[in-house]
């Protein structure tokens, strides 16, 4: 091996960094003797926590700051959640690999009082904390009933939010709460039928510089072949409908036999119109699930919901 030091990028978030360090640690066990440094910072999305993210613009909100670190040679590898990875990246960049997913469901963590309760049973008006449209758009086609409350910052601080009474419920994705050790908070697996989840959710993606053979075979033991033909799909899919991550696109993938099964969704933001279908093919040709998909849903309707909401929502000049 060439490399005998390996540059990681990260954020600074905790839940960043409990990923980056699982990484680090994987990839220390794979190769004794390599040195591996992690270089932590915040992102854009990390700074601006007084405006809905769908607000601020979803192109590498929270990546462009790691990427930047690569493309000057500062870093070797970037680790992300791979649903914040956008599914266009820089000239230079590539995705490397993708780690093994865990559970990809949305999550209810519910106030203390509201123990009792679940998502069916949730009283008229009471308020559910997300930040996430996807989120938004499926459970007000659900429940029209319940009322709706951005919430920023990290997990600690959401879970602070509502543990002060800021909010009924919130909506938090499964795998994070896990990594963080908040697996108990967790009062109901929301169902695919009620919320598909999104593009790449609970699985890390590790993106680094294109040619670069040594890195490659670094990383290459993290990588796990049923997750990334999953993702695949799914970021085909999501690439191909032009969303980013904060739009009202949700996906659920299974393997059936050799057959990949992809289920994708696209909502209006108030959850009136809902656009769901799947498809199916080998899973070795997993982007061409995607693309078939995408295709479909667009001659259901699906690219005019989009261009509503990008205009309703896109970022002021």
């Amino acid at each position: 091996m060439a490399l005998t030091e390996l540059r990681i990028a990260s954020r600074r978030s905790q839940l960043a960094m409990v990923q980056t360090n699982w990484v680090k640690a994987e990839l220390e066990k794979a190769h004794p003797g390599l040195t591996i440094t992690v270089e932590a910072m915040a992102t854009q999305g990390d700074k601006i926590l007084d405006v809905a993210l769908a607000k601020i613009g979803d192109k590498g909100l929270f990546t462009k700051e790691l990427e930047a670190q690569m493309l000057v040679g500062r870093a070797d590898i970037a680790v992300h959640s791979l649903k914040d990875l956008p599914t266009n990246l820089p000239e230079g960049l590539m995705l490397g690999c993708i780690t093994e997913r865990e559970d990809p469901a949305d999550a209810l963590v519910l106030h203390a009082k509201n123990k009792h309760l679940n998502l069916a049973t949730l009283p008229e008006g009471a308020v559910v904390g997300t930040s996430s449209l996807r989120r938004l758009a499926q459970l007000r086609h659900h429940y029209p009933h319940l009322e709706f409350k951005d919430v920023r910052g990290n997990v600690i601080t959401r879970l602070e939010k509502l543990d002060s009474g800021a909010y009924d419920c919130l909506i938090l994705a499964a795998a994070g709460l896990g990594r963080l050790g908040f697996a108990d908070r967790i009062d109901q697996s929301i169902p695919g039928d009620i919320s598909l989840h999104a593009v790449g959710q609970g699985a890390l993606g590790i993106e680094c510089v294109e040619n670069q053979p040594d890195v490659m075979e670094i990383i290459k033991v993290l990588e796990h072949g049923p997750t990334s033909q999953r993702c695949l799909a799914e970021r085909a899919f999501l690439r191909e409908l032009e969303g980013g991550c904060q739009v009202p696109i949700g996906v659920n993938t299974r393997f059936e036999g050799d057959q990949l099964i992809l289920t994708g969704m696209v909502a209006s933001l108030d959850g009136k119109r809902l656009i769901r279908e799947q498809a199916s093919g080998p899973s070795t040709d997993p982007e061409s699930i995607g693309l078939e998909l995408a295709t479909t849903l667009k001659g259901l309707g699906a690219g005019e919901i989009l261009k509503e909401i990008f205009d309703a929502v896109r970022p002021e000049a």
